[in-house]
């Protein structure tokens, strides 16, 4: 009896959430036809944008509510809603290709509106063809947040400049937008994998702590003032473009306080994982104790590699860990660990909403300059990435803490995982490979060299030596489980530092993308 009341209630419990989103998304996209009725351009690219983040969001909240519940009708609808959202994303891509006159590849915001559009298609396929239905609750977040970074960035059509006049830019860019959007998916299935593997909730605990403070730490080193500010850069709301003293040098305001509270976010993003390293100190002195062995191994783990043969030799490891058995944790400091990860939260939450409200177009003094200037968000969108991101990654941790039996329950086996991401990986390394030749054809064309050592050129480099070295070492070794995965993840964050950080951190020859 018990059991027919559960399954007649939870056809219901599933219709509240669909009714709920549903609801919203047809309220925002109401209001927002209410005021561009007057202006008469109702399908403009910031309009199409808008829609696009109302359907991705509402797929995104019902994809994290299947991976909660399991509630089968969430996926059905989260694909209607990332349909409809994809629709909208290509009608944004047509008008901004209309507008231009040429594909949208040749700023990064364009370049963005192009990885948000695949990443989508790519959720899709991922869903249908491989049965991985909540590939959606990380794949779509993060499109979420391209769309709401592209919000920030400068939107303005501006001709192309001299070295961007080719066609080699379309075949080029296009490339690289289906190469690292396969990298991001792979990188979804592998963290996926790692939670079928069984690798420890702690070590994701150690993991999302420390991604967190990276991200905290960075803003505080480099942003924070003597007196508790933060620093940003002023903006000027009629050119919409950052304030420059000189050449290449911007003036930054200090917003009061706002210092404080980002010092304080980092210490408690990183109290999780001290007290994870404090559970860990008799495990850390057995790996220390280790290490030899585990060299030894890795050497003539790489002299195999290069020699390309096999060998029965036996683990110095292995023997070692016979030897002296691995100490158990010690749990109690893990229980705390997690109930100060949820307080971290709470902080990181309270730091976006108090960066959203002070840095939105609010007029702050400068250590470099007398008077007040104003700053936006848009003068500052990758700090902005920076802590949504970090909630983001936080929240997910929770889910997988909350709920990690029914995600296992709701993810295809290990096995399948891991093929699925060596599939993804063998159809991303082509296109990065050749992104790479293209671009160097072009170069040649356009500056008279194959390849010039620029930063970007560099850095696609290095991608493409992560992957090889997986591939290589996946056919030639035999490697499979965590260590192919633990390659597609470190690829996917080269792929992004050489997107966005060398883009921003190390301007070359290709300092317009």
């Amino acid at each position: 009896m018990a059991r027919a009341k559960a399954e007649q209630q939870q056809p219901s419990t599933g219709m509240t959430l669909i009714v709920m989103v549903g609801l919203a998304i047809a309220f925002l996209l109401f209001m927002a036809f209410l005021n561009v009725v007057k202006s008469g351009n109702l399908l403009s690219e910031t309009n199409l944008l808008f829609a696009t983040l109302i359907f991705y969001a509402g797929a995104g909240a019902l994809y994290l509510g299947f991976g909660v519940t399991g509630t089968e009708s969430y996926v059905k609808f989260a694909s209607l809603a990332t349909w409809l959202g994809l629709i909208a994303n290509s009608a944004a891509v047509a008008h901004r290709w209309y507008d231009a006159g040429h594909p949208p590849f040749a700023s990064v915001y364009e370049m963005l509106l192009s990885f948000v559009w695949t990443l989508a298609v790519l959720t899709l396929i991922a869903e249908k063809k491989f049965g991985v239905k909540v590939i959606g609750t990380v794949t779509m977040p993060v499109a979420i947040v391209g769309v709401v970074l592209m919000q920030l960035l400068r939107t303005e059509v501006h001709p192309l400049v001299p070295a961007l006049q080719s066609t080699w830019l379309h075949v080029h860019v296009t490339l690289a937008m289906l190469a690292y959007a396969g990298c991001a998916l792979s990188f979804a299935l592998a963290m996926m994998f790692l939670i079928q593997d069984n690798m420890k909730t702690e070590t994701f605990l150690a993991v999302t702590s420390a991604s967190t403070l990276g991200i905290y730490a960075s803003i505080v080193l480099t942003r924070f003032e003597n007196w508790g500010g933060l620093s940003l850069v002023a903006w000027n709301p009629e050119n919409k473009a950052e304030v420059f003293l000189s050449k290449g040098v911007r003036l930054f305001v200090t917003i009061p306080d706002l210092g404080w509270l980002m010092t304080l976010a980092t210490l408690s993003v990183a109290t999780p994982l001290s007290l994870y390293l404090i559970s860990r100190r008799s495990k850390i002195r057995w790996y220390l104790r280790s290490l030899p062995a585990r060299l030894s191994d890795i050497y003539r783990a790489v002299l195999r590699a290069f020699v390309l043969r096999r060998s029965d030799e036996v683990s110095a490891t292995e023997d070692w860990i016979k030897i002296n058995p691995e100490p158990q944790n010690q749990e109690s400091w893990i229980l705390v660990a997690n109930r100060a990860l949820f307080l971290s939260i709470l902080l990181q939450v309270m730091a976006l909403v108090m960066f959203l409200v002070r840095a939105n177009d609010g007029r702050y003094p400068s250590l470099d300059a007398d008077g007040l200037f104003p700053t936006s968000l848009a003068a500052s969108p990758f700090i902005l990435s920076g802590l949504v991101g970090g909630v983001f990654i936080s929240l997910l941790y929770l889910l997988l803490v909350w709920r990690r039996p029914d995600l296992e329950r709701l993810l295809p086996t290990s096995d399948n995982l891991d093929r699925i991401t060596y599939k993804t990986i063998c159809l991303a390394f082509p296109l990065l490979t050749l992104m790479i030749a293209a671009g160097a054809y072009w170069a040649n064309q356009t500056w008279g060299s194959y390849w010039s050592w620029d930063p970007k050129e560099t850095w696609a480099a290095i991608t493409w030596l992560v992957y090889a070295l997986y591939l290589h070492m996946r056919i030639t070794r035999g490697w499979r489980g965590r260590r192919a995965a633990y390659f597609a993840i470190a690829g996917f964050v080269v792929v992004m530092f050489t997107f966005f950080g060398v883009t921003y951190l190390l301007p070359g020859l290709h300092a317009y993308a």
